[in-house]
């Protein structure tokens, strides 16, 4: 017997990231009433998704998403080529550029290092990223990978690649939040931010 049309979309929602059986089943039936009232929306995210997953791929310089071969970043003359920023993930990038401060490059590996995962070098296709290094020449390689073990590892690993090429290697700086009270900051965030001070 066929599975009932709401009970599969309910189910095809749930597999996405965050989104638990509840959610998914509120999506549903949103999507379902309406359709039936009339709105175009059923339609429009199914065409939505539907050229999404045939035209977004990686850009051929940076890793990031895109409609096209290269992407909207790579392709901006304005932007700083000296200054390449690694992030492990494209929202990674997204977040960076909602800051409005920084004007270089990216480059996106879509992961980090997790020997006991599976996931080396060879998955996170740093092999790209260190023909980039060798062609474009930055300056700067900023590496703004998460501050855990995987995102520290990565890290370090980028740096051992860079070096050879000369390019000053800087890691994005970790500690307390703006507006943090130090009693409630974790111990190993103050930690870090002790040990990564600076002169004032």
């Amino acid at each position: 017997m066929d599975r009932d049309p709401l009970e599969r979309l309910t189910h095809e929602l749930a597999r996405l990231p965050g989104i638990g059986m509840r959610s998914a089943a509120r999506l549903a039936l949103y999507i379902v009433r309406t359709g039936a009232e009339g709105s175009s929306l059923p339609q429009d995210l199914a065409s939505a998704l539907a050229e999404a997953s045939q035209t977004i791929r990686r850009c051929t310089v940076c890793e990031n998403l895109s409609g096209a071969s290269v992407c909207n970043i790579c392709a901006d003359t304005r932007r700083d080529p000296c200054v390449v920023c690694v992030v492990e993930q494209v929202q990674d990038l997204r977040a960076i550029e909602a800051t409005g401060v920084f004007r270089g490059r990216y480059h996106v590996l879509h992961g980090a290092l997790a020997p006991l995962e599976g996931v080396g070098p060879d998955e996170l296709h740093l092999d790209r990223l260190e023909a980039r290094l060798k062609s474009e020449r930055p300056k700067e390689l900023m590496i703004a990978t998460n501050a855990t073990v995987e995102g520290d590892a990565t890290a370090l690993y980028i740096a051992q690649v860079a070096r050879p090429y000369g390019i000053a290697v800087t890691r994005l700086a970790a500690g307390i939040p703006m507006g943090g009270e130090i009693e409630y900051v974790d111990a190993a965030t103050l930690g870090r931010a002790i040990r990564e001070r600076r002169e004032l």
